[in-house]
């Protein structure tokens, strides 16, 4: 006689604890929003500054602020070049130069929370996919080896930048940023998008449309200074954590991670595409199954990361200011000269 059969027994389900209430996004949109208003208040006081000497001095003289360097990352990247080699601070646009370390360091200590918490093209960009989401109840994503594609492209133009950096002498790097370009290499920026032509319209406009309907397009897939934050990063003690104990396989971090990761797969999110902005660990339901730590340590609460955002941010402006490194400092008439002809001007 056959032995009976043996139902097989009932999955205990998990005990766990229901997460308090999360208040991580509504600081870190606040941070992101207070920097956006900061550079709109910079671009606003630059192109004033310009039209003073457009205008041969018939407007009002505003103070050129130095803040509008943190747009030249070229730049930047020549003037630590020149630093790293002579141990000298270049007199053209250090304050992108202090920018530049601040935010790398801000990605080394907080993986890349530059890009989710500080910086306006990705706070614009976040907006934007945002606004799709809610229009169209969805974001569009594209095939995986598409997709794998185009995140190289980042990388690639990086390289190629920094290749043309890594080529060049400090002797050339000197002479450019001291050339009639180099000095205004902020105005020209400007002119770029004040006189924005057929092909660079269509083009900005094809990325505010994609970014509507695919996530962080701009970010995700073309920013080269986002590939260098996102390497630097790769050395940060903070790592998102999973407890496969404690996590009740809801799928909702995965779900709501902006960079695609795997969160609900993995216990530990090293990825370069992590920006640290704590949206996984926010949609989590259970105390401590997902958190953002530093090795086996107590999970780091998003207000320790936004004081530490700001400690490393205005220290570094702090240490600028004082040793008197923040200012690019020429008399008007060099300004008046130049940015009145700035159109004139062609990259070397």
């Amino acid at each position: 006689m056959p032995a009976p059969l043996v139902e097989p027994a009932t999955r205990k389900k998990k005990q766990f604890t229901r997460a308090p209430r999360d208040y991580s996004q509504r600081l870190r949109r606040s941070i992101q929003l207070t920097f956006l208003a900061l550079n709109v208040w910079i671009g606003i006081q630059f192109v004033r500054f310009v039209h003073y000497f457009e205008s041969s001095g018939s407007t009002a003289r505003v103070s050129r602020p130095p803040g509008i360097e943190g747009w030249l990352p070229i730049a930047s990247l020549m003037n630590l070049k020149v630093l790293l080699k002579t141990g000298t601070i270049p007199r053209v646009h250090p304050a992108g130069l202090f920018l530049l370390i601040a935010f790398l360091a801000i990605s080394w200590l907080l993986r890349k929370s530059f890009c989710s918490w500080l910086c306006p093209v990705g706070t614009i960009s976040e907006y934007l996919w945002r606004i799709g989401r809610d229009t169209f109840k969805k974001n569009w994503r594209l095939p995986r080896a598409l997709d794998i594609f185009m995140r190289s492209l980042k990388y690639l133009l990086l390289a190629l930048f920094g290749y043309a950096i890594v080529s060049m002498s400090v002797a050339a790097i000197r002479a450019f940023l001291d050339g009639p370009y180099g000095l205004i290499a902020d105005v020209k920026l400007l002119n770029f998008f004040r006189y924005l032509g057929v092909g660079g319209a269509i083009t900005l406009a094809a990325l505010v449309v994609l970014s509507v309907f695919i996530q962080n397009f701009w970010c995700r897939y073309l920013c080269p200074y986002g590939a260098l934050v996102g390497l630097f990063a790769l050395a940060s003690p903070l790592r998102i954590r999973r407890s496969a104990t404690l996590c009740i396989d809801c799928g909702k971090c995965a779900r709501e991670c902006p960079s695609r990761l795997l969160v609900d797969q993995l216990v530990t999110i090293k990825s370069a595409e992590c920006t640290g902005c704590l949206e996984c660990v926010a949609s989590c339901p259970v105390a401590d199954a997902l958190v953002m730590s530093a090795g086996a340590r107590r999970a780091v609460p998003a207000w320790a990361i936004a004081a530490a955002i700001a400690v490393i941010f205005f220290g570094v402006y702090g240490f600028a200011l004082a040793t008197g490194h923040w200012h690019t400092d020429f008399p008007d008439r060099v300004y008046m000269e130049l940015v009145p002809r700035a159109q004139e001007f062609s990259h070397p």
